[in-house]
């Protein structure tokens, strides 16, 4: 067993998949909330769990362009197809992997999720057929669909298993990776990998590992104790029996700390506009300005998301805000300064807020008008902010100033 640079364990190679994981290479593609399971540790959140949604990272989308253009935004080498089962709906799953296929290349990798409740002779063959380059299974405890396990290895693709490692299933566990043994012995080591998962609690409604007892292992973590533990004895007792097999141990850390922020910085490089400051973690500092009542508050999203839906009330709001950015950039002299459509603010650089606000308590402001009113009868409000460079730019922190 090795410790990896990604706070992480293994035996062997990492698969394909996870080594482009690792550097925030893949586009995590999550096709559908649909799954005919309801998995008591399942990690999906209210606003996509059953649901047929889309998402490409944290971007909920409804075309294969907006798919595409994530995917250049984050420079990705390949995508990992996650749902929801993705074969709930096949034909558009086929449809992305051809599409991102013919749009990146042959060597754009693409993995993907599923359990075997669906797997069929006919569904791997038309997945292998659209250029699949990785399929994952989802064994579960229950050994009654097992016996389908064999049927990915028909093709020449990489077939993996991958576990999430739940304390107190030692037992169940272990046998499956017997059985992962006695499949690879009678079929010259198809199956390449395993992947075990650290277990985390969600806050969700359908995660019932609180009402069940398990607890995370610090108040800081949503990793669950003894989770860690387990896993660490699996790779052990995978080491003892001298089971020929790649395993990677993923810790809740390494999607944390490194998986999700690699990818981060990748697409902060790319969206960073003239006025930005990108962190070391890959969030972005800017200048902000908002009309009153579209200030950071209790129920802002909500509030963005009524309005996004409200076109007529959206373009008043948008046409006022361009009337206000224009008359800034000529009244400070503001190089680069503009109006975010799907927040409803103006943005600028750090140093072009702290100027108008310094101009504003000192007095300075000559022959007011209506917008430098605005901002001395604090209509408009400064702040500073950190946030994702994501789609929905989640805010870390603002600061009005």
């Amino acid at each position: 067993m090795q410790k990896t640079k990604y706070y992480s364990y293994r035996i062997g190679n990492l698969p394909k998949g996870c080594q482009l994981c690792v550097k925030g290479q893949k586009l995590v593609l999550f096709i559908t909330g649909l799954c005919q399971r309801c998995c008591y540790f399942c990690p999906i959140s209210d606003k996509k769990y059953k649901k047929d949604v889309i998402y490409a990272d944290e971007w909920k989308v409804t075309n294969i362009h907006q798919i595409i253009k994530e995917a250049k935004l984050i420079d990705a080498k390949g995508a990992g197809i996650t749902g929801g089962d993705p074969l709930c709906r096949l034909w558009r799953t086929l449809f992305t992997i051809r599409r991102l296929k013919k749009q990146f290349g042959k060597k754009f990798h693409i993995h993907l999720y599923t359990s075997l409740d669906l797997v069929t002779e006919n569904n791997l063959k038309q997945l292998h057929k659209a250029g699949l380059d990785e399929i994952r299974i989802h064994l579960d405890t229950d050994n009654k669909l097992w016996a389908k396990m064999i049927l990915p290895l028909a093709y020449d693709w990489h077939v993996g298993v991958e576990i999430p490692v739940i304390p107190g299933k030692e037992k169940e566990l272990k046998t499956m990776i017997n059985i992962i043994e006695n499949i690879n012995n009678n079929s010259q080591n198809k199956i390449k990998f395993l992947n075990l998962n650290e277990l985390e609690i969600a806050d969700n409604k359908v995660n019932k590992l609180a009402k069940l007892g398990y607890k995370t292992k610090d108040e800081f973590s949503y990793a669950i104790k003894g989770s860690n533990e387990l896993a660490l004895k699996l790779i052990r007792y995978i080491e003892k029996r001298k089971i020929k097999l790649n395993v990677h141990y993923c810790t809740a850390r390494l999607k944390d700390k490194v998986q999700l922020a690699n990818r981060i910085k990748r697409r902060a490089k790319n969206i960073k506009r003239p006025y930005d400051r990108i962190t070391e973690e890959g969030t972005l500092i800017r200048g902000a300005i908002y009309l009153k009542e579209l200030k950071p508050g209790i129920g802002y999203r909500k509030k963005l998301e009524r309005l996004n839906k409200n076109k007529k009330k959206t373009n008043s709001y948008l046409k006022n805000l361009n009337s206000i950015k224009n008359n800034l950039k000529k009244d400070f002299k503001i190089r680069y300064i503009e109006v975010d459509k799907d927040k409803l603010r103006i943005l600028t650089s750090t140093k072009e807020i702290n100027k108008i606000r310094d101009k504003i308590n000192k007095n300075l402001l000559k022959n007011i008008d209506k917008d430098k009113k605005l901002l001395k009868d604090k209509e408009l409000f400064l702040a500073i902010v950190e946030e994702y460079p994501t789609q929905d730019q989640l805010e870390l922190d603002v600061k009005y100033i």
